[in-house]
Order: structure tokens, then sequence, then C-alpha cells
């Protein structure tokens, strides 16, 4: 009889201990990696996405630009190769800690961004080119994009900076030995801030 209420006892102390050390742990910062590294990838999906927007426009702006000056065709070209070369890196959630793969996806947008602004500046010459809604339109969706850009990257950077800094300091640096042995600090953009600018958007 004894032992049964014995184990009764130790019974009702685990069940009341058990949300007391979940309530420790999480007042620890337990739940701080996983937390944080969800955040990063969620906003890594915000800087793809609005990579792969700017990625839907190119065709058509080069279409536009192509109407009214053929004869930029080496432009035109390196706007297309760069533009073939920046999506034929398969990139996903673990590129951001892949180093190789995430130094080839941001060279290959930075190339992108900087044919786009070389594009963009030959509508100078062109005063047909630079009156043509069409190509206006079109301008004025790839700022928003250049922006968005600008915006999603930076969130991103910051995120990634949350994450780093939980798996380096205690008491993350504990929990990261201990529980989430897997995972890795992720990468953060290293381009130049030259290559960071959006392109200029004349009107």
């Amino acid at each position: 009889m004894s032992a049964s209420i014995a184990l009764r006892s130790r019974t009702a102390r685990i069940i009341f201990l058990f949300p007391l050390l979940s309530l420790f742990l999480t007042g620890c910062g337990f739940n701080n990696i996983p937390t944080y590294e969800e955040q990063a990838k969620a906003k890594w999906s915000d800087v793809l996405n609005q990579y792969q927007r700017r990625t839907d426009l190119i065709p058509n702006l080069v279409e536009t630009v192509k109407g009214f000056a053929q004869q930029e065709r080496s432009v035109l070209e390196a706007v297309t190769v760069a533009r073939a070369q920046a999506t034929s890196i398969k990139v996903d959630a673990s590129t951001v800690s892949d180093p190789e793969t995430f130094k080839k996806f941001q060279d290959a947008q930075a190339q992108l961004s900087g044919s786009l602004g070389r594009l963009l500046a030959i509508s100078e010459n062109y005063p047909d080119l630079k009156s043509n809604q069409n190509f206006l339109a079109l301008q004025a969706q790839l700022e928003g994009t250049e922006n968005r850009i600008t915006v999603a990257r930076h969130d991103y950077i910051e995120a990634v900076r949350q994450y780093n800094t939980e798996l380096k300091t205690f008491p993350g640096r504990i929990w990261a030995m201990i529980f989430y042995t897997s995972n890795k600090p992720m990468e953060e953009f290293t381009i130049a801030d030259s290559a960071r600018t959006a392109p200029q958007v004349k009107f």
C-alpha cells in the first residue's frame, strides 16, 4: 500500500515539475535556435521571391528595348546571359548554410544587377524608348522590385545575424552543442555595397 502511495506521489511530482522544467528551458532560450532558424529561412524565401519577380520582368524589358535599340545587341545579350546564369543556380532552404552555392548565387545576382543597370542606361540615348508606355511601366515595376529586394535582403541579414549570434553565445552555444548539433551558421550577403545598389531608374 505504501509503495503504491509512494509511486503516486512520485508521479504527481513529475507531472508538477514537467511544466516548470518546460518553462525553465523556454526561459533559458532553449527554443531560440529553432525559432531564429525558421525566421531566417522565412526571410530567405522572401529574398528568393523578390529575385524571382525581377527575373520574370527581364524578358519583357529586353524585348521592349530591342524594339527601339536593336543595335545595342551586346547589352541585350549580356542581360539575357546574366539572367540565364542566375536562374541556372538551384537554391533552396539549404543554400543558406552552403557557402559555395550561396556565393555563386549572390555573384550571379550581382552580375545580373550590373547588366540591368547598363540596359537601363542606354535608354537615355533613345527618346522614343524613354517615352514608350510599356517601357515606362516595366521601369516602374523594376524599380519597385529592386527596392523590395533591398528590403528583403536587409531583413534576411538581420535574421541571420540573430541566428548566428545565438549559436555562438551563451546559453545558445550550450543548447547547440547538446541538442542542435546539426545546426550550422548561415551565410550573409558579402557583395560590395556598389553591387547592392539598385539600378538607377529615371523617368
